[in-house]
């Protein structure tokens, strides 16, 4: 059994009530001031949250003008969701790499180009594109 430490779950909550509550403000400063965050963006992207997915996206996009050198921390905690059971994740983490720009991410998202989800494929040859046009890595 893994173990969990608590700080990390409380601090994972705290940043998800946040963004639920529309504090991206306060959450964009946090994530300027700490890249060890980026490792709850894939747990923050498929929360159940409506609002802490949406502001998941908008933390990246902003992360992206504000904080371009450290953004690309987030990829590794992106990755595993284009494997996620759930296709509405699967686009999400696509599009996210997209927004991140790196290139690395390239072979991942030609993978899932093939998905069975229609919404799946447009976002992956979407992020490939972006990622082609727009390379920051």
């Amino acid at each position: 059994m893994e173990n969990i430490n608590i700080e990390d779950f409380d601090l994972k909550a705290i940043i998800a009530e946040y963004m639920e509550k529309g504090f991206l403000d306060n959450i964009i400063d946090m994530f300027k001031h700490d890249k060890n965050l980026y490792i709850y963006i894939g747990d923050l992207i498929i929360d159940e949250r409506l609002r802490v997915r949406i502001g998941t996206s908008a933390l990246i996009e902003a992360l992206k003008i504000e904080d371009p050198e450290n953004v690309r921390e987030a990829v590794l905690y992106i990755l595993p969701l284009l494997k996620n059971k759930t296709p509405m994740h699967r686009a999400d983490a696509a599009y996210l790499l997209g927004v991140i720009g790196d290139k690395n991410a390239i072979p991942f998202l030609e993978e899932i180009t093939k998905d069975e989800d229609a919404n799946v494929r447009l976002v992956a040859k979407e992020a490939i594109e972006e990622i082609i046009l727009n390379p920051k890595a």
